[in-house]
């Protein structure tokens, strides 16, 4: 389980870091795939020992910005 990899901050952090990535994607029926590709993208920045708010942050909104150009490189298809 996640929670017993990381300390309590690091969670915080994980979830905030979520949290502010997610707000950049509009909601849609892919919501939940969107959420599971940057968490899994946080979780593997944590693990690299990246578990500042801010490194955790960057990774989560990188994760963002890749699905958003996906969707548009698929849209203009």
């Amino acid at each position: 389980m996640i929670s017993e990899s990381f300390d309590r901050r690091t969670l915080a952090n994980m979830e905030v870091a979520l949290e502010r990535a997610c707000a950049l994607l509009a909601s849609d029926a892919e919501k939940h795939r969107a959420r599971r590709h940057i968490a899994n993208r946080i979780i593997r920045c944590a693990e690299a020992g990246n578990r500042t708010l801010g490194s955790l942050t960057a990774a989560a909104v990188a994760a963002a910005q890749e699905l958003r150009t996906r969707r548009a490189r698929a849209t203009a298809d």
